[in-house]
């Protein structure tokens, strides 16, 4: 679905981290070029993709597998990136999240932004816990802001808890490493500013809980009913994870080094 969705894309790839299902054939039948690197992290994976492949054209869109476009999302890419001056180095995307048909826009507190679109040789991305975020940017960020659709949830919840005890212990590392920086949690892009909120909140007392009072009564996620509701309550078990693998591994003193 996520091809499919991309057939607008003049050059796609598909960089395969060992999957044992049929993603390599899938991938192939629908014309795009699989090559293979073993995962490490999401930043680094993304890095070795600008670093090794070979693409045909000056920009690169970067999306997941349980992501797609929309016609929305397409035509403002191409509008964009058709009108970018040269100091654009590139874009910073937002999505939509979507459980069980109902896209969670209040529990989700959109939009939020990743720099997902990228002129070669002009920025990378560095890792920061599960996910990534801009580095090295040799230009301006501009903004799409027609979002594109994300389906987290689309192997059931039962998947997603299982993969986020994964991701628990890498994001109570990346909340260890380096000082809070406190003019960070006024900078001008909403990554920097979550890295800085991350770093803060988690010393809160209770933190897991206010989680669950910000998304579900602050930001009126019971608005969205059920799907709603399962999303903000396993978010805060989420926070809830990494707040016990923080604690362990600061009494272990195992505090990582940037």
């Amino acid at each position: 679905d996520c091809l499919d969705s991309l057939a607008w894309c003049e050059d796609l790839h598909v960089v395969d981290s060992g999957s044992s299902d049929s993603t390599c054939e899938v991938a192939t039948s629908r014309g795009a070029k699989v090559c293979f690197h073993e995962f490490q992290s999401f930043g680094h994976q993304h890095n070795w993709a600008l670093d090794n492949i070979v693409f045909t054209n000056e920009w690169i869109l970067f999306l997941d597998a349980d992501e797609r476009s929309t016609e929305s999302f397409r035509d403002e890419v191409l509008g964009s990136v058709d009108g970018a001056d040269d100091e654009t180095a590139g874009f910073l995307c937002c999505w939509k999240l979507m459980r069980k048909g109902v896209w969670l826009r209040r529990s989700d507190a959109f939009p939020r932004w990743q720099m997902r679109i990228v002129r070669r040789l002009r920025a990378r991305f560095k890792s920061v816990g599960h996910g990534q975020m801009e580095s090295e940017v040799d230009g301006r960020l501009g903004y799409i802001r027609a979002p594109y659709l994300h389906y987290p949830f689309s192997k059931g919840m039962d998947h997603w808890l299982r993969k986020h005890r994964r991701y628990a212990e890498q994001e109570a590392r990346e909340r260890l490493r380096e000082s809070l920086v406190f003019r960070d949690l006024f900078a001008s892009h909403s990554s920097r500013r979550n890295v800085a909120l991350k770093k803060l909140v988690i010393r809160i007392p209770f933190w897991p809980g206010l989680r669950f009072l910000h998304a579900y009564v602050w930001r009126m996620g019971f608005l969205e009913g059920g799907p709603g509701y399962r999303y903000c309550f396993n978010i805060a078990r989420y926070e809830a994870m990494i707040v016990r693998n923080f604690r362990q591994l600061r009494r272990k003193g195992q505090f990582e080094q940037a």
